[in-house]
C-alpha cells in the first residue's frame, strides 16, 4: 500500500498508533483510491515496500523497518475483515484474497466518523437489560443516540409503573417518587435504612428527570456516542433493580 509513506511519513509514528487509530486511517486510505476498487491484500502489502518507489520520488519507509511495519499494517487489514468493513469479492477473486469495502465501510468520510462507529460498539449489547437489548440497540448502532437514550430511559419508567402497580395514566418524577417512597413505596426495600432508600429513589427521579423527561419534550443533543452508552447502561441498570424489586415483591 504506497499510501501510508506519505500521510504517516515517520515511522515511530505509524508504530506509536494505536490499532484503532490506524484501523481508521487505512480505511480511509482505501476510500481515496476508489468507491468500488476492489483490491488484493497480498500484493497491497507489497506495494509498501516496492523497489522502484524511491526512483519516482514516492516516500518509503526503511527498508531494515519491514518486519516491524508489517504487523500492525497486517493487524489493521485483518481487523477491517473482521468487523465487516472490507469484505471478500464474489467467486474466484475473492478466494484468492481480493477485497473491496463493505456497505458499512463506504460510510465513512472522516476519522470523526470512524471514532464515533468504535465508540457506538462499545455499546455491550449481552450485558444489556433484555428489555432494551434489540430493538432500541438497533437504532444506537444507526447512529440515533438519543433515540436510544430516550427509548432505554421510557422502558425504566414504564418498569417501575408496571411493577409498582400504578395506573397507565402514571409517569415521571412523581411516579418515581412514590413508587420508591422512603418505608412506604411498592418498590422500596424496607431492609435498608432510610438514606440507602431515599438515595435510591433519587437515582431513579434523577435519571428520568435527566435523560427521558428532557428527550421527550424537545431536541436535547447528546454530544459523543460514549455520553449515549454511558446512560444506557445505567438505565440497563435501573431495569435491573427493577426486576429484583418486583420479584422481592411477589415473594412477599
Amino acid at each position: 500500500m504506497i499510501e501510508p509513506p506519505t500521510q504517516i511519513p515517520d515511522v515511530e509514528v505509524l508504530l506509536a498508533l494505536e490499532p484503532e487509530e490506524l484501523d481508521g486511517k487505512m480505511l480511509l486510505l482505501l476510500r481515496a483510491r476508489d468507491e468500488h476498487w476492489t483490491f488484493n491484500v497480498g500484493a497491497l502489502r507489497r506495494e509498501l515496500w516496492d523497489q522502484h518507489a524511491a526512483l519516482v520520488g514516492r516516500p518509503q519507509y526503511p527498508q531494515n523497518r519491514r518486519q516491524e511495519v508489517d504487523l500492525p499494517i497486517a493487524e489493521a487489514l485483518a481487523w477491517l475483515e473482521a468487523q465487516a468493513l472490507i469484505v471478500p469479492a464474489e467467486g474466484f477473486n475473492g478466494q484468492n484474497g481480493f477485497r473491496h469495502r463493505s456497505r458499512c465501510g463506504r460510510r465513512f468520510e472522516n476519522e470523526a466518523a470512524f471514532i464515533d462507529y468504535r465508540t457506538a460498539r462499545l455499546l455491550p449489547k449481552d450485558l444489556l437489560h433484555p428489555v432494551i437489548a434489540t430493538e432500541a440497540w438497533l437504532s444506537f448502532m444507526r447512529g440515533a443516540y438519543p433515540t436510544k437514550v430516550f427509548e432505554a430511559m421510557r422502558a425504566v419508567e414504564i418498569a417501575v409503573r408496571d411493577a409498582a402497580g400504578f395506573p397507565a395514566a402514571d409517569h415521571g418524577i412523581p411516579m418515581i417518587r412514590r413508587a420508591f417512597a422512603t418505608n412506604t413505596g411498592p418498590l422500596t426495600d424496607g431492609t435498608k435504612d432510610a438514606g440507602e432508600q431515599e438515595a435510591l429513589s433519587a437515582l431513579f427521579a434523577g435519571a428520568i428527570g435527566s435523560y427521558k423527561n428532557t428527550h421527550s419534550h424537545r431536541n436535547v443533543p447528546i454530544d459523543t456516542p460514549r455520553e449515549a452508552v454511558e446512560m444506557i447502561v445505567l438505565g440497563s441498570q435501573l431495569l435491573g433493580i427493577v426486576d429484583a424489586r418486583a420479584a422481592a415483591r411477589q415473594a412477599a
